[in-house]
C-alpha cells in the first residue's frame, strides 16, 4: 500500500486585475575606476600625463586597463615609474617645477628658494622634484629649502635615483588626487 502526502495540494487562487511583480535586477554601485576605465585612451593619456610627463609611463598604464582598485592602479604606476629609463625620466623631469610658495610668504623666502633652486638646476640641469605629500602647509618651504640644499651634495647619478623616487611619489600622490576629485 503506498501512502501520498496526507497534506492537500494548495494553489492561489488567480488574482484578477493584478500586476505581477517586477523582475528585480540588482544594480551594484558604480566602481570607483569605472570612469578611467572606460575612458578613450587619449583621455586616460591626459589624465596620466597631467600626473606624470612621461608618455612611456601614460601608455603603459592606459594599456593594462582595466584597474580593479585604485590600490592597483597604484601598483601599475609605481611599477612604470620604477621602469622609467634616463630618457624617460629627463622627459618627465622637465615638465616638472618648484611646488608653489603660500601667498603670505615673505620676499626673502622667494629669494632663498629661487637661489637654491638655481643651483640645483645648475649642478644637475633639471628642476628639483619633491613630494610634500603628508606635510603640513607651513612647513612645505622649510622641507623643500632643506631638500634642496641636502641634495646639493648628491652626485648626479645618486641624485637621479633620488628624484626618480619624488616623481614616482609625486606620480602617485596625483593619480590618486585625480581620480577622487573627478569621482572614479
Amino acid at each position: 500500500m503506498t501512502r501520498g502526502s496526507t497534506l492537500p495540494a494548495h494553489r492561489l487562487s488567480p488574482l484578477s486585475g493584478s500586476l505581477a511583480i517586477p523582475a528585480q535586477t540588482r544594480t551594484s554601485p558604480a566602481r570607483p575606476l569605472d570612469g578611467f576605465n572606460a575612458s578613450p585612451v587619449d583621455e586616460a593619456h591626459r589624465t596620466l600625463l597631467a600626473c606624470l610627463r612621461s608618455l612611456r609611463w601614460a601608455r603603459r598604464i592606459a594599456d593594462h586597463r582595466p584597474y580593479p582598485t585604485l590600490e592597483a592602479l597604484l601598483a601599475a604606476s609605481d611599477e612604470a615609474a620604477y621602469d622609467l629609463s634616463p630618457a624617460d625620466l629627463a622627459e618627465a623631469l622637465t615638465a616638472e617645477s618648484l611646488p608653489g610658495l603660500p601667498e603670505d610668504a615673505y620676499g626673502a623666502a622667494h629669494m632663498a628658494l629661487n637661489a637654491a633652486h638655481a643651483a640645483y638646476e645648475a649642478r644637475f640641469g633639471h628642476a628639483f622634484v619633491i613630494c610634500l605629500d603628508g606635510v603640513p602647509a607651513d612647513e612645505a618651504l622649510d622641507r623643500v629649502l632643506e631638500g634642496i640644499r641636502s641634495r646639493l651634495t648628491n652626485d648626479p647619478e645618486d641624485e637621479r635615483v633620488v628624484a626618480a623616487e619624488e616623481l614616482r611619489r609625486l606620480a602617485r600622490q596625483r593619480l590618486t588626487g585625480s581620480v577622487r576629485a573627478a569621482g572614479l
